[in-house]
């Protein structure tokens, strides 16, 4: 639906002033088209012309145009579901542009290239998230509890090796190591590069889970590293069987040692990183934390190029190669990526981001909320919960009506809302409470959207100038589909009828070979083939035997002029000798083989024919638009495009 933001008294005088600005070039069918829109698509058809196309030339073919757009309206073609889905994703689309705040947007990018600068030592303690509130509050309960053990003294990473549910860091007693921007969830990256060092922080709720963090040493961020490693397991086994892998992991030292142009061939036939192996022990782009902390430590140590002794971890024996390193990116260079991550709905920022559009809309368009409305909304899923017979009860008319929020003078009913939330469930107290407050953040960013883009048209020539090329340019093609295009593809007699009335217009300067080209294994399946083809329905027959005679006969129909198949030249023209296209098949020949001086039937120049059909279709559906839409041309207001 189309929303009609009332701006007040000012109204009159801006609409006065604006049509002062961009008068009516012209009006097709009642339809007023501004000047701004006329210039802004014959300067963008300009562009694309080789020379400029003269002004009077460009009025006939837009006139042309907006009649067509006009007999799609007609049609009813611009209130179909799918074409009004169609449109309202693209306005969407077109406007986010236009509502994205830079500014906030630029703050995001850069707290995020702040935190790129450096790295820090972190620990945790985490609880995943359940299904069940109850469960939820014991874990937010246990994890404040044992905050205070640690305020206390006591050792954190006694604590993540007991109560944690991390179990990658738990028998580590909860480190991450030195952990670097860009690889964690935003409101737990946030606060754990806010610690200073040693200091633990409040509880910190993320998309999975709730956690405890405690901050260790800080240091400048050491960029990326790419390595190539060569890995000999030793996880489980006998000592003897660990000192013949120690053994192993030595001599290929050794190897890689003495002549490092050989670690590649030594990583493919060696290492029990099958997944590298392939690649020569190539490894990705890796930063701090992304390894186990030993194997980091020793990568980013190593001057590139150089080879490491064999270094143990928890996998067991590697010697790493370092191929390249990188700095953290600059800010400029790091921005796109960020804009990018910050767009995704996974990533927390973007419902902030979302959070401060609807504020800025919302300040703009005068949005207010009724508390007194949402109250007994909001007592019921405390006490209650949010389930069927909430819906019930607050879709009642008496609720239902009631105005939840303003934009402006528009005011806006409860039902909006309620039918948003497709009858989500959620259970009493805070679950069912943030589910209320999310739906109404939703609800309000939707309407205001709504508002913005219509404000958008309304002030935007660009916006609207796009806005209504697509729509058109979308009315036009939906339209042509039905008139032109389809109906020449379908209409078969009216196709036969043109061609009939039209065979001079198809004549050739020179005769074609038509018929079936044949290309055979050996003279028996050719003569099969021969045989074969005298007993089926001609329409079918090529299908047919190119089925019978698979692997045997390659098969096809032809209508060639001279010199466009050399075996056909050979066969029907009386050329020299031609080497078959496929060697296996050696014997060629025609079936029902003639030439022609003339097209016999519309299939020997259908392309043509639909083609000038087509054409015709358009002149016929133009000549009628002329007559049935009134259109009316300022040539006064004409004479000043520039």
């Amino acid at each position: 639906m189309k929303t009609k933001l009332l701006l007040g008294v000012g109204l009159g005088v801006c609409a006065l002033a604006w049509a002062a600005k961009d008068p009516v070039i012209m009006t097709v069918n009642g339809v007023d088209v501004p000047k701004s829109e006329f210039e802004y698509l014959y300067h963008k058809n300009s562009q694309q012309q080789l020379s400029p196309q003269p002004i009077d030339e460009y009025v006939e073919m837009f006139v042309n145009y907006r009649l067509k757009v006009a007999d799609a309206v007609a049609a009813g073609i611009d209130t179909t579901a799918a074409f009004r889905q169609e449109m309202a994703q693209y306005r969407h689309d077109l406007a986010a542009p236009y509502m994205a705040d830079s500014v906030y947007l630029d703050q995001l990018v850069k707290e995020a290239y702040d935190r790129s600068r450096q790295e820090v030592e972190t620990s945790h303690i985490m609880i995943f998230k359940k299904p069940s509130p109850m469960l939820n509050e014991r874990a937010v309960a246990t994890l404040d509890s044992l905050r205070g053990v640690a305020l206390a003294g006591g050792d954190f990473a006694e604590l993540a090796r007991e109560y944690s549910e991390d179990r990658g860091t738990k028998g580590r007693g909860g480190s991450l190591g030195f952990i670097s921007a860009g690889r964690f969830p935003y409101s737990f990256e946030k606060a754990a590069f806010a610690l200073a060092p040693g200091e633990v922080s409040q509880i910190v709720e993320s998309p999975v889970g709730y956690h405890l963090i405690k901050s260790g040493r800080h240091r400048p961020a050491r960029g990326t590293v790419r390595a190539a490693h060569i890995l000999v397991l030793d996880q489980n086994g006998t000592p003897e069987e660990s000192a013949a892998r120690k053994a192993r992991i030595d001599s290929i030292y050794q190897v890689v040692k003495a002549n490092p142009s050989k670690f590649e061939e030594m990583a493919r036939n060696y290492s029990d990183d099958k997944g590298s192996a392939r690649q020569g022990g190539m490894l990705q782009w890796f930063g701090s934390g992304m390894m186990v902390e030993e194997f980091d430590s020793v990568a980013f140590a190593l001057p590139v190029g150089e080879i490491s002794e064999p270094v143990r971890t928890q996998f067991g024996w590697h010697i790493i190669q370092k191929i390249d390193r990188k700095d953290p990116p600059a800010l400029q260079e790091m921005k796109p990526a960020e804009l990018a991550r910050i767009s995704n709905p996974q990533d927390e920022r973007n419902a902030l981001v979302k959070k401060h559009q609807t504020e800025m809309l919302g300040r703009k368009h005068g949005l207010r909320v009724n508390d007194a409305a949402l109250a007994p909304l909001r007592e019921q899923a405390s006490q209650k919960g949010i389930d069927s017979t909430f819906y019930a009860r607050f879709n009642a008319p008496e609720f239902a009506g009631v105005e939840v929020i303003r934009i402006g003078k528009r005011p806006i009913a409860l039902k909006g809302m309620l039918d948003m939330m497709h009858s989500a469930a959620a259970p009493a107290g805070e679950p069912a409470l943030k589910m209320l407050d999310a739906a109404l953040d939703g609800f309000e960013n939707r309407e205001l959207t709504e508002v913005e883009e219509a404000w958008l048209e309304e002030n935007q020539p660009e916006y609207r100038n796009l806005l209504h090329e697509y729509t058109n340019g979308s009315l036009l093609y939906e339209a042509s589909v039905r008139k032109v295009w389809d109906k020449a593809a379908k209409d078969t007699e009216g196709l036969q009828d043109y061609f009939d009335q039209n065979r001079a217009s198809y004549a050739w300067d020179a005769p074609r070979a038509k018929g079936i080209l044949v290309q055979a294994k050996n003279d028996s399946v050719a003569a099969d083939i021969s045989r074969r083809y005298l007993e089926l329905d001609k329409e079918d027959a090529v299908a047919t035997l190119k089925k019978e005679y698979k692997g045997e006969a390659q098969i096809d129909r032809v209508l060639v002029y001279r010199g466009q198949n050399p075996i056909v030249d050979s066969l029907m023209y009386g050329a020299g000798e031609a080497t078959p296209s496929n060697a296996a098949y050696t014997v060629c020949f025609m079936l029902d083989g003639r030439l022609i001086d003339a097209p016999e039937e519309i299939g020997d120049v259908r392309g043509l024919v639909t083609g000038d059909y087509q054409e015709a279709l358009e002149q016929e559906w133009i000549s009628e638009l002329r007559s049935k839409y009134p259109v009316t041309i300022n040539r006064k207001v004409l004479s000043k495009v520039k």
